[in-house]
């Protein structure tokens, strides 16, 4: 079964494809055995402009873009942090909170900035996967992650927010959880685990 991911981001095709080589649906008691590629197997492949007002909207851009272009079932996420303090800041920005070409750590640093004397830090990791054929959508699920920031980094572990954001019932942030359990409880976690029962279901001879 061939799916492609739809991301050339590195931190997510490692996490990506460790969730989806450990997932399980309904009766099945052994992991789906899917041909995983990501667009960096793709070159010439330009990615659409992610122009949707919510994460579901550019998960579906980005998925359905893929899998009509590549002619193959493709899953696309995206993902961010929301602040309800700061009116739901960096949310779909997250990867770009600080500037265009800006990185993890100065992405932190703007959070850090703009949280400074805020007293209700709570917030949220949210994700949006979308699934789709040549086609057109198939599906797209959500997960969540409730937690607080954090004001200072702690681990090194994880990427993007991950030294900022402590789950709530967790005394660690997600850059010092140990991958495997960061996945049980992560937002991407709970939206593949959601996906698995769309993917039990799918006809992959379709495609």
């Amino acid at each position: 079964m061939k799916i492609v991911l739809a991301t050339t981001n590195a931190h997510k095709v490692r996490e990506l494809k460790a969730l989806l080589r450990t997932l399980k649906a309904g009766s099945r008691s052994a992991p789906f055995n899917f041909d995983l590629y990501t667009l960096l197997n793709f070159p010439d492949y330009q990615p659409p402009e992610e122009t949707g007002k919510t994460f579901e909207e550019n998960a579906t851009l980005k998925a359905v873009h893929a899998a009509r272009a590549l002619n193959s079932f493709t899953i696309a996420d995206d993902s961010g942090l929301v602040v309800p303090a700061l009116g739901g800041e960096p949310g779909i920005f997250s990867a770009r909170y600080a500037g265009p070409n800006a990185s993890d750590k100065e992405n932190r640093k703007k959070l850090l900035e703009r949280m400074r004397g805020i007293h209700n830090r709570s917030a949220y990791f949210e994700c949006a996967i979308a699934f789709a054929s040549p086609g057109g959508l198939i599906k797209c699920v959500k997960g969540a992650a409730e937690g607080v920031i954090l004001e200072a980094e702690r681990g090194g572990l994880g990427f993007g927010y991950d030294p900022l954001f402590m789950k709530h019932d967790y005394n660690q942030t997600f850059a010092e959880l140990q991958e495997a359990v960061k996945n049980k409880i992560s937002h991407r976690g709970k939206a593949l685990q959601k996906l698995a029962l769309i993917l039990e279901s799918t006809d992959f001879t379709a495609a």
